[in-house]
């Protein structure tokens, strides 16, 4: 999956995050994380958001979180969706979700 366009998802409410992605002007796969909890969770978070862009295929891109302490399970479904959003995916593969 190759992202072609900026996308967003996700709010900057309390517990929850926001996602934005965007078309690599290069092959590189950029990750800018801004959390509140960074410096007890930032490695848990890249984590999730590595392994659900892996899943995608996504290799390239830019991805910019901002997190206010979401749970794994936000972070997965904010970054899956504007990933999706981002490659303006119709019918995704639900399986590697």
């Amino acid at each position: 999956m190759k992202i072609i366009k900026d996308a967003l998802a996700g709010t900057l409410e309390s517990s929850d995050l926001m996602v934005k992605v965007s078309p690599a002007a290069d092959a590189t796969l950029d990750i800018l994380i801004n959390s509140e909890v960074n410096h007890q969770f930032g490695t848990r978070i890249r984590q999730v958001v590595e392994e659900t862009l892996a899943r995608l295929g996504i290799t390239a891109g830019l991805v910019v979180i901002d997190d206010k302490g979401a749970l794994d399970c936000a972070i997965r479904a904010r970054v899956q969706t504007a990933a999706l959003r981002g490659a303006e995916c119709k019918q995704p593969d639900w399986s590697t979700l």
